[in-house]
């Protein structure tokens, strides 16, 4: 049997993964799931992490959460998905971890690298879909949103984040491609779409 492809769709704040990442999981048949919250265990974890009321949460303790969600979700989802031949799309992957604790937290970006590689036992996506746009772009559509507690953070960690995926596509071009999000829907996705067609097959 073949074993599916592991498909992942990134990028900032407002750069309509969620939205993108649905259509695609439609379009392959795939099994589509989230990062963080995909699991019910997931799930408790992602309610601590995007809690308003959360003021005292310390980096490296928001940094560990993560991994552990990524781990379960890897274990009970993913993993189990891939062996039976079905692809997988997710919305956000380890990779959102290091761009947000990593690059916007300003935590040492290797050793987060190195606790999510043993985390996700160095399963990382085949393809990673970077949805990116400008700032500006990407701010107007949270306007009028009740924005949780990453919406919330200053300007300058979201430029952070932004620039961090930026710098982790390039790092990587054969597993990375970049789709303007600026673009209307219809356009991003079939950008998407031609994307995994040619890089996976599929």
């Amino acid at each position: 049997m073949t074993a599916g492809r592991y498909i992942a769709l990134e990028g900032a704040e407002g750069c309509g993964k969620s939205t993108q990442a649905q259509r695609l999981a439609g379009e392959l048949d795939a099994l589509l799931t989230r990062e963080t919250g995909g699991t019910p265990i997931g799930s408790r974890i992602r309610a601590i992490l995007h809690d308003t009321s959360v003021t005292d949460l310390a980096d490296r303790a928001e940094a560990l959460l993560t991994a552990a969600d990524r781990a379960q979700h890897l274990e009970q989802l993913v993993m189990p998905a891939l062996t039976t031949g079905r692809h997988v799309v997710s919305d956000r992957s380890v990779f959102s971890t290091l761009a947000y604790q990593g690059y916007g937290r300003e935590l040492p970006v290797d050793e987060l690298r190195g606790i999510n590689a043993w985390a996700i036992r160095d399963r990382w996506p085949d393809l990673v879909v970077l949805l990116d746009a400008p700032g500006s772009v990407l701010d107007a559509r949270l306007v009028g949103r009740d924005l949780d507690r990453f919406e919330r953070e200053h300007p300058a960690f979201h430029r952070r984040v932004r620039e961090g995926f930026r710098t982790m596509a390039a790092g990587e071009p054969d597993r990375w491609v970049v789709v303007d999000a600026a673009l209307s829907p219809d356009e991003v996705f079939a950008a998407i779409r031609t994307h995994v067609r040619e890089r996976l097959g599929i």
